[in-house]
This record gives structure tokens, sequence and C-alpha cells, in this order.
């Protein structure tokens, strides 16, 4: 097994005290991992493109205006690496598909902005599943990415890219997208900390939409830690974003050290082992969170989510409903590819034949068939009801309990090219995280084992929307335990 994974990281709150102190300067720091990213990236291909000069620009200033004395944000000089499904002023966004190509934004993704704002040096974009469409970054038109822990092994998907990125080292910082999992998933196989915010509780404006009632942004990180301090920072609310949450902000960090002897936790008894495909050691892992949080005091149970036995068939009806009309915009005629042709409509469907990759086409006309007339009612109707049913599901359980747990994925990280033949199988991989995106809740994966192969294994906290503070707490004290 080829680990391209550092023995220790350098926290991005470490970096961000040095740097304003001025005991090391951003682009010291910066120099640091792109020698780090030049010299094991080729193995990885966590990027789709590395910004050197607009990283080393943005380093500078920063180390400018420490050297006036002028106040620099939470993560000054910190690299961060952006999943190139969200915009970027002057620089290819691709979403790792053919029909964006050479298509360069004329703004930054309010997330984009924010980081920038909090003095954050922005690395490279990227790679990803095409469209975010994927468990495992092998549906990109630039190549697999490859998991820094075994390079014959998948990283997770779709924003496998910016999980392999924050493990290989090459940013301590990555930000990535979640519909159905797509942070935390290869959060787990990465062994890395992954967090889906509340929907709205972070802007989508400037990303690419995939299934604009699932999407949500949120941060890769090596602590729980460091991905609380990234998520107020580029939480909140923006008024370019319709579904952005109107919200007193929270503050994360002071409830890590909290006691959690007050909480009480409910252990979803479909995810940990109700439904096929979760395997026994990441049920084993569970348990032993379990185990832990009993032992600081927590109340833990076991309870019923009932409607978690249809989320899959539900989100696969949704999401690609959602996609082939989000998806619709991709034409040839305004930015992109454009392949000609003898009249508007043959250029339309020659570019988007030779600009989507199969996933993409694959849940075009799945999503354009669930909304077709005649089978609206009898299929994409249907997973609107077990939407509706989940979300009652989650309100009864969070009158008596604080956060639940599950595993995150359904085993370890698989080998290059084992399922992507098999789009059944590759979509099972989705099966615990679905849940928290049908509903706009949040949930976060942290590092907690590995399996009989040596790879990681991730357990997940999920809590009602907008208690991302008590989420955190549950899982500092499960990170404390694990190291």
């Amino acid at each position: 097994m080829s680990s391209m994974v550092p023995d220790q990281y350098q926290s991005a709150s470490e970096i961000a005290e040095l740097v304003t102190t001025g005991e090391i300067s951003a682009i010291e720091i910066l120099e640091r991992h792109l020698n780090h990213i030049e010299q094991y990236e080729k193995d990885v291909h966590a990027f789709n493109l590395v910004t050197i000069d607009e990283a080393r620009a943005a380093a500078e200033e920063t180390d400018k205006l420490i050297a006036k004395g002028e106040r620099v944000g939470p993560l000054a000089g910190v690299p961060v690496a952006v999943k190139d499904n969200l915009c970027t002023e002057g620089i290819p966004t691709t979403a790792s598909s053919k029909i964006l190509e050479g298509w360069k934004p004329p703004y930054d993704a309010t997330v984009v902005k924010k980081l920038k704002e909090a003095g954050a040096t922005i690395v490279g974009k990227t790679n990803l599943d095409e469209f975010a469409m994927g468990s495992s970054t092998e549906n990109s038109a630039f190549g697999p990415t490859r998991n820094p822990h075994d390079l014959s092994c998948v990283p997770g998907g779709s924003s496998g890219g910016s999980a392999a990125a924050v493990a290989a080292g090459f940013a301590p910082i990555a930000i990535g997208s979640d519909t159905g999992g797509s942070i935390r998933q290869p959060a787990s196989l990465c062994g890395v900390v992954g967090v889906k915010p509340t929907y709205g509780g972070v802007s989508r404006y400037g990303l690419l939409a995939f299934a604009s009632s699932l999407d949500q942004v949120g941060p890769f990180a090596t602590s729980v830690k460091d991905a609380a301090i990234v998520h107020e920072v580029i939480g909140g609310y923006d008024p370019l974003d319709s579904t952005s949450i109107k919200q007193t902000s929270n503050s994360f960090l002071e409830v890590l050290d909290k006691d959690i002897s007050t909480l009480k936790v409910g252990v979803i008894s479909e995810l940990m082992g109700g439904i096929d495909g979760i395997t026994r050691e990441v049920i084993e892992q569970a348990n032993k969170a379990v185990s832990v949080l009993s032992a600081a005091g927590a109340q833990v149970e076991e309870i019923s989510l009932p409607a978690a036995l249809y989320c899959l068939s539900a989100y696969y009806l949704i999401a690609p409903a959602e996609a082939s009309s989000n998806l619709s915009r991709y034409d040839g005629v305004r930015y992109g590819l454009r392949i000609d042709g003898a009249n508007l409509n043959e250029m339309n469907v020659n570019t988007r034949t030779e600009g989507f990759g199969d996933e993409v086409k694959r849940r075009i006309m799945l999503g354009t068939y669930a909304l077709s007339a005649g089978y609206y009612d009898a299929y994409y109707g249907k997973a609107l009801k077990v939407r509706r049913l989940l979300a009652e599901n989650f309100a009864a359980l969070y009158k008596e309990y604080d956060v639940l747990l599950s595993p995150t994925s359904p085993c370890t990280a698989f080998k290059l090219g084992e399922k992507v033949s098999d789009p059944m199988t590759m979509y099972v991989n989705d099966v615990c995280t679905i849940p928290s995106n049908l509903v706009g809740h949040p949930a976060i994966s942290i590092p907690f084992g590995h399996g009989q192969d040596g790879m990681p294994i991730g357990v997940q906290i999920l809590a009602p929307p907008m208690k991302e503070p008590v989420m955190y707490q549950v899982a500092h004290t499960l990170e404390m335990a694990a190291q």
C-alpha cells in the first residue's frame, strides 16, 4: 500500500497564528505547500488547476498587511483548495466537465470571496466527479483522483479532489459541496473531517448547480476545530442566495470542550446493519464511538429512522430530476464547449453529446423520465412523499435526542475501477449520508479507526437544522478519543 499521507499535519489554526504574529510569512507557508504539491500531485491528481501565480500574489498581500500592522482574518496565510464547481473570478471553473471548456467566471462565489476576506490563500481548483455526480471521483473529464492512503483506491466523491488534497497535506483546508454525501463520504474514505452545514446556512451563490434543493457547500479539515473555524468564516446570510437563512451567527469554537454528559444521542439502527451493504468493520467502529460517548456521560440509545430504508430510491429520483433542469442551460450557445451542426437543434445535440460524460447523461435521462407526463406522480411525486415522511421521522426524534449517530460510508475505500461499471453498486455508497441532504440538516464525518485493509473509517454525527454547535461538541469528543 503506497501512502502519500504525511506523518503529521500543521493545522490551519496554527498556521494562521504563526503568520499573524509574524513568526513565519504567508509566502513561506505557501511555498512549502506548493513544493509538496509539486512532489506528489502527479500521483494523487487532487487538482484540475494549481493557481500558483494568484496564490503567491495573495500570500504577498497578506504579508504586506501584517507588516503594516493592519488587521488580518482568521485564516491569514492558510492555503485552501477549492472544489472546481465553485466560481473563481478569471480562473477556469469546469465542474470537471468538457462542456465548460475554456469558461472563466466573471465573479467569485460568495464562499470564495469570504475565504479571501479571511486571509486565506487559494492554491487551486480540485478535481471532482463531473458536475458532482458520483461517489468515487472517477467520473471526471480530467481523469480520476487517487486516495493518498493507497494510490490504488478511490478517494470517494464527488469532492474526492478536495478530500485528497487535505489528506495528502497539499492544503490544511479544502472546500467541497455535498448533495448526497459528497463531502462526508470522501472525508470518511480519506481519513479527514468533512462537514455538511444546514441547508441555507452557507451561501450557494456561485456554486454550479446539480440539485438545488440538496446542494450545500462545506469544509474539509484535519481537525474538528479547523472545520469549525472555516465554517464560521464561510457561513452566514447572503442576499445573493434566495435560499440563504437570515440567521444569528453561531460560535462553534466555544462549545468544543464542553461536557456532553447532559446530551442524548440516538444511534440509527437502520444504518447499523438494517440496510444491506454496510460492512461489519464499519459497524464495529460506529459501536466503538457509541461506547466513547457513553463513557463520556452521554445517554446513548438505539433508535429507528424508518424512512431511511427508502432514502436512496427517493434521492435518485429527486436529484436527477433537478439535474435535468439545471443542466439544460449548457447548450453550446452562451459559454463553454460548442460543437457546430447544420441547425440550432443539431448544434445543441452535438454539444451535449460531446460535452457530457456517461454518468451525467444517465442522470439527465433518469430525471427527464421521472418528470415526464404520465410518470411524474408514479416516481417524482412518490419520492417527494418519502422526503416528507423522512422529515417527520427526524422531527420526532429530535424532540427527544440532541444528535444522532451512524457510520458515514458503508465501506472503506474501494479499488479504482471496481464499481465504475455498476451504477447501482456505486450509488449504495451514499446510503448513510443521503438522509441529511433530503431534509437539509447538518452532519459531520470524523475519522474513527481503520478497517482490516488499513484504510480510514468515518463516523457521522447528525444534528437538527441550525444546531451545528452541539454537532461540533459531540464530534470533538469523539475526535479526542480517536487520537
